[in-house]
C-alpha cells in the first residue's frame, strides 16, 4: 500500500517509528493500462470490468476447452486504466507516490511491461502534447527542491555510486575549469526547450511534494542506459567520432558497492538544474537507443531502456549558511525508470538474422524476470530458502537491490486490447497475477542529523533585519562598502576644486582660494570620519547587543543538547535493550524453526515408516496367503499323484505275480505231463481209470480273484441298467463327425496290421478345452496287458457335451476292443477252458471291466474361468455294466 506523503518534514518523526519495522512487507503494486484500439473494426478481447479488474474474451477461431465452450477468465489488479485515462491521472495514481519518496530519502523502481505495439514507450515518455510518466517526474522534482538547489559541482559522483561534497571555493574553481574546457561535454543551459519535445515538458498541471526539508541543499544527476542483447551500454557517452575507423560503443559492466547496491561502473551522471535540461539530455540519449520495425511494430524497442533520476542531499551547517562538509550526512535516492521491450513471437514478427537474435535475447531476459519472481513468491509463501536466479540477466541483476528491499516496486502492464494479440495477453496477464503475490521489504529510514531544525530560515531573517536596520541608519546596505556608485556620491558631495592654474608670479588669489577648499574638504571629511565613527559604535553596540543574545541561545541550546543528550543516551540504552531481546527472539525463533523442521523431518520420516510398514504387511499378508493356496495345491497335487502311483504299483505286482503265476503254472504241467508219461513207459499198460475217478486238475491261483479283491473300491456297476448301445451295432468311428482321439504318451506303437485310424480328427496327448470344443465325439486309446501276457487295446468312445459353466464334458457310450494273441497259446486256453474256465473267464472279464471303469469311467468338465487355465474336475460316474 503507497503511503500519502506527510506535512511535516520525515525526518522528526522518524526516531518515533519502531525499530523493527524492516520485517514490514509491502507487496509489489501491479497496474493495467489498455490502449484503445487501432481501428474501430478490430475485434477486441479485453472489457474492463471495474476499476481493479479487467476480463479476457478468447476470440473467434482460438481453442476451446474439452466441454467445447470458450473460457473467460478475469484478473484484478491494484488499478485499472481503462481507454480514455489521461497521463496526469496515470501520474497522480502511479508515480507521484514514488517520487514523493525519493525527495523522502527512498529510492523507487518503476517498469512498464507486455506484449510489443502495447503503448509502454508512450506510457513512459509521452506524446506532444501529453507528456508520459517520465517528464511529469521530473517537474515533480524541480517543483519541489528548485528555491534549496545546491550550486554546480557542490555534489560531484566519485565513480563508486557515493557523493562527495566540495566547498564552494572549489566548486567555483570546477565550474570555471568545466568551461575553459572545450572538448568536455556540456551540460545543455538553453532554457528554451527543443521545439521536438516542447510539448511534452510543458505541463500545466504542475504538482509539487509536501515536507521537503529547507534545512537541506539539493542535486539532481541523470543517466540513461540500455541493456541490447544482454550488453549495458551508456546512452549519454560521448565517443569521438572517426569517419576512417568508427568505434562501436563500449559495453559497461555491473558492480556492488559498499553497501552491496547494484550500480553501472563508469556510467555517464549529468548534474541537471531544471526540467528542461533533465529531458534535453533524455532526448540525446533516445536518439542512441536502438529500435527497428517490425510487422508488429513499426517503431519497435530492441532494447530495455532504464533512466536514472539520482537525487543528492545534505544539511546545511550550524549557521544555516553553507554545505556541512561530512560525506556521512550525504543522503542519495534515486528513481528508475524501466521501459522494457515487449515480448513477441518471431513466428508474427517474422523477424531473421539480427532481429531475431535481438527477440531471442528479449524474451530471454523477460523469462529470466518472470523465474525471479516465481522463486520469490514460493520463497515467501512456503518459507523456502531457494536461490534467485538475479546473475541470469541483466535486468534482474541490476534491480535485485529492489526486491530485496531497497524501495518500492511498482509495475504497469501494458496491454493491447486486440484479439491477435490474446494468446501473449494471457501470458501477461498471469505474470502480472503472479508478481502481485511477491512482497518487498520496506525501506529502512536514514538516521537524521542532530543540528537544530530551521537553520535556512533563522539565517535569512537575519540578513533581512541587518539589511533593514543599515539602511535605517544610512549606512551601506548588505556591507557593500567598495560599491562604485557609492564612492562616486560621497565624491559629488565634497565642494569642487578651483582651477589652480599660475599664470603670473605675482598671483596671490588662486593659492588661497586652493587652500580654502582644501581646508573645507578637509572640515567635510572630518565630519565624515565623525559620523562612521558613530555609525561603527553604534553598530559595535549593535553587534554585542547581537553576540550577547546569541550567547543566550547558544547556552539555551548547549542545555537543549545536553538534554537531548541525556535522552539519547535513554534511547541508546533503549535501543540496546531492544536490540538485545530483538536477537533474543531471533535466537529462540530460530531454535523453534529448527525444531519445527526437525520436528517436521520426524513426521515424514513416521509417515514414511508406517506407510513402509503397512506396504510390507501387505506384501507379508499376500505372502502367506499365496503360501497357504500353494500347500493346498500342492497337498491335492501330491496325493493326486500319491493315489495315482499306488494304483500303478498296484498294477504292475498283479501284473508281475499273475506271469509268475502263470509260468508256474505251465512249468507244473510240463512237469505232470512228464512225470505221466513217465510213470505210465515203466507200467505194463495199467487199465486207464475210468474219467470219474481221474485226479483233479490242480486249480490254477486265479489272478482275477486277486484284482477283483484289490479293485473293491471300485465303484459297483448300476445293476438292470439299460446299455447304452447294443454291441450289434455299427462302429460309431465309421461317421463323418469331428473326433478328438486323444493317445497318451504313454501307449506304445504295436507293429499289428489292423490300426485303429480315425479321419477328421484332432490328434492329443492330453484333453484340453480348444480340441473338445471343436468336436463333438472323443475316443481314449487305451492299453492294458491282457491274462497271457500280451498287450490289450481298448477304444473307449464317447460323446462331447456343453455344460451350464461354459464347459465341455464328455460321457463314454461304448468300447472297442484290439487284441493280438499267439496261436502257441491255443493249447493253454483250451486246456484252461474246462473246470472252472467260465468262471475264471467271468471273473476276469468282470476284473478287466473294472480297470476299465477306474480309468476311464469319468467325465470331464472343462470350466471357464478357472484358477488352474483350463482346469479339469472329474466327476466320478458309475459306468453301465454291460449284458
Amino acid at each position: 500500500m503507497i503511503r500519502q506523503a506527510r506535512g511535516k518534514t520525515p525526518r522528526r518523526p522518524a526516531l518515533k517509528k519502531p525499530p523493527n519495522n524492516s520485517n514490514l512487507k509491502d507487496p509489489v503494486g501491479v497496474y493495467c493500462r489498455v490502449r484503445p484500439l487501432g481501428s474501430e473494426d478490430q475485434e477486441c478481447c479485453i472489457e474492463v470490468i471495474s476499476e481493479t479488474t479487467i476480463q479476457l474474451h478468447p476470440p473467434e477461431g482460438s481453442k476451446v476447452n474439452r466441454n467445447g465452450e470458450f473460457k473467460e477468465t478475469q484478473y484484478s489488479f491494484k488499478n485499472v486504466f481503462g481507454l480514455n485515462i489521461s497521463q496526469l491521472e496515470l501520474f497522480d495514481n502511479v508515480a507521484k507516490p514514488l517520487v514523493d519518496d525519493v525527495i523522502h530519502c527512498k529510492n523507487g523502481l518503476l517498469f512498464t511491461y507486455g506484449v510489443t505495439g502495447s503503448g509502454k514507450t508512450h506510457t513512459m515518455t509521452g506524446s506532444p502534447g501529453e507528456g508520459g510518466l517520465l517528464p511529469r517526474s521530473l517537474d515533480m522534482i524541480f517543483n519541489s527542491i528548485g528555491p534549496y538547489q545546491a550550486k554546480r559541482y557542490v555534489f560531484k559522483p566519485d565513480d563508486k555510486n557515493g557523493m562527495e561534497i566540495q566547498t564552494s571555493v572549489d566548486a567555483l574553481l570546477e565550474r570555471q575549469k568545466r568551461e575553459s574546457q572545450t572538448s568536455a561535454p556540456k551540460t545543455p543551459s538553453r532554457q528554451r526547450p527543443d521545439p521536438e519535445f516542447a510539448d511534452m515538458i510543458n505541463v500545466e498541471d504542475t504538482c509539487k511534494a509536501e515536507g521537503v526539508d529547507e534545512d537541506s541543499v539539493y542535486s539532481v544527476f541523470v543517466s540513461y542506459i540500455e541493456i541490447y542483447n544482454n550488453y549495458i551500454y551508456d546512452l549519454l557517452e560521448e565517443v569521438p567520432y572517426d569517419p576512417i575507423r568508427p568505434k562501436p560503443p563500449q559495453s559497461k559492466i555491473l558492480r556492488e558497492d559498499q553497501n552491496h547496491n547494484m550500480y553501472v561502473a563508469g556510467c555517464t551522471e549529468v548534474e541537471v538544474k531544471s526540467t528542461v535540461e533533465a529531458f534535453e539530455v533524455f532526448w540525446k540519449g533516445q536518439k542512441k537507443r536502438r529500435i527497428a520495425n517490425t510487422q508488429l511494430n513499426r517503431e519497435s524497442s530492441r532494447s530495455h531502456s532504464v533512466f536514472i533520476i539520482k537525487l543528492a542531499q545534505a544539511p546545511l551547517d550550524a549557521d544555516g549558511d553553507n554545505v556541512l562538509q561530512d560525506k556521512d550526512q550525504i543522503s542519495v535516492s534515486q528513481l528508475c525508470l524501466v521501459d522494457l521491450a515487449g515480448s513477441e513471437r518471431t513466428s508474427r514478427t517474422r523477424a531473421e538474422g539480427s532481429r531475431l537474435r535481438e527477440a531471442g535475447n528479449i524474451n530471454q531476459s523477460l523469462m529470466t524476470l518472470r523465474t525471479c519472481m516465481e522463486v520469490l513468491r514460493e520463497n515467501q509463501m512456503y518459507g523456502t530458502n531457494k536461490m534467485v536466479p538475479y546473475r541470469d540477466s541483466k535486468v534482474t541483476h541490476l534491480f535485485k537491490n529492489y526486491f530485496d528491499g531497497e524501495g518500492k516496486v511498482r509495475m504497469i502492464v501494458c496491454v493491447n486490447p486486440k484479439a491477435d494479440d490474446y494468446e501473449e495477453t494471457m501470458l501477461v496477464m498471469r505474470f502480472a497475477e503472479m508478481t502481485q503475490e511477491v512482497e518487498v521489504a520496506r525501506p529502512v529510514d536514514r538516521p537524521i542529523c542532530g543540528l537544530t531544525p530551521g537553520r535556512r530560515n533563522r539565517n535569512q531573517a537575519f540578513k533581512e533585519e541587518l539589511t533593514r536596520k543599515l539602511e535605517e541608519r544610512g549606512g551601506p546596505v548588505n556591507g557593500d562598502l567598495e560599491n562604485p556608485s557609492t564612492i562616486e556620491i560621497l565624491i559629488q558631495s565634497l565642494p569642487p576644486l578651483p582651477p589652480c592654474n599660475l599664470v603670473d608670479v605675482n598671483d596671490d588669489q588662486t593659492l588661497p582660494r586652493l587652500i580654502e577648499c582644501l581646508e573645507k574638504r578637509h572640515r567635510i571629511r572630518q565630519m565624515m570620519i565623525d559620523e562612521l565613527d558613530k555609525t561603527a559604535g553604534s553598530f559595535k553596540s549593535m553587534l554585542q547587543e547581537f553576540d550577547g543574545t546569541l550567547m543566550a541561545k547558544d547556552n539555551f541550546i548547549q542545555e537543549q543538547r545536553g538534554k537531548l543528550g541525556d535522552r539519547d543516551r535513554i534511547i541508546t540504552g533503549q535501543k540496546s535493550e531492544v536490540d538485545r531481546l530483538e536477537k533474543k527472539v531471533k535466537t529462540l525463533e530460530y531454535k523453534i524453526d529448527i525444531l519445527q523442521k526437525t520436528t517436521n523431518i520426524y513426521e515424514v520420516d513416521k509417515r514414511s515408516l508406517q506407510q513402509e510398514l503397512e506396504t510390507k504387511d501387505q506384501k507379508l499378508q499376500r505372502e502367506l496367503s499365496d503360501k497357504r493356496r500353494m500347500e493346498a495345491r500342492m497337498q491335492g497335487v501330491v496325493s493326486n499323484t500319491k493315489m495315482k502311483w499306488e494304483k500303478e504299483c498296484e498294477r504292475r505286482v498283479a501284473a508281475k505275480q499273475m506271469e509268475m503265476q502263470n509260468k508256474l503254472w505251465v512249468k507244473d504241467e510240463k512237469l505232470k505231463q512228464l512225470k505221466a508219461i513217465v510213470t505210465e513207459s515203466k507200467s505194463e499198460r495199467p487199465e486207464r481209470p475210468e474219467r470219474s475217478e481221474r485226479p483233479e486238475k490242480p486249480e490254477r491261483p486265479s489272478r482275477e480273484k486277486d484284482m477283483v479283491k484289490k479293485r473293491s473300491v471300485s465303484p459297483s456297476p448300476v445293476p438292470n441298467a439299460p446299455p447304452v448301445q447294443p454291441r450289434h451295432r455299427r462302429s460309431c468311428s465309421a461317421g463323418g463327425e469331428r473326433w478328438v482321439d486323444h493317445k497318451p504318451a504313454s501307449n506304445l506303437e504295436l507293429d499289428t496290421v489292423m490300426q485303429p485310424h480315425v479321419p477328421n480328427a484332432i490328434k492329443v496327448s492330453v484333453p484340453n478345452e480348444k480340441a473338445l470344443s471343436k468336436c463333438d465325439k472323443y475316443m481314449l486309446t487305451h492299453q492294458e496287458l491282457a491274462s497271457d501276457g500280451e498287450i490289450k487295446t481298448k477304444l473307449i468312445k464317447g460323446e462331447v457335451f456343453k455344460t451350464r459353466g461354459g464347459g465341455q464334458s464328455v460321457q463314454f457310450t461304448d468300447i472297442e476292443t484290439l487284441k493280438q494273441e499267439s496261436p502257441t497259446s491255443s493249447t493253454n486256453r483250451k486246456r484252461r477252458s474246462s473246470g472252472n474256465a467260465p468262471v475264471q473267464q467271468e471273473e476276469t472279464t468282470e476284473s478287466e471291466w473294472t480297470d476299465v471303469e477306474t480309468r476311464c469311467s469319468v467325465a470331464v468338465e472343462m470350466r471357464a474361468g478357472s484358477n488352474l487355465g483350463p482346469g479339469y474336475q472329474h466327476h466320478g460316474q458309475p459306468k453301465r455294466r454291460k449284458p
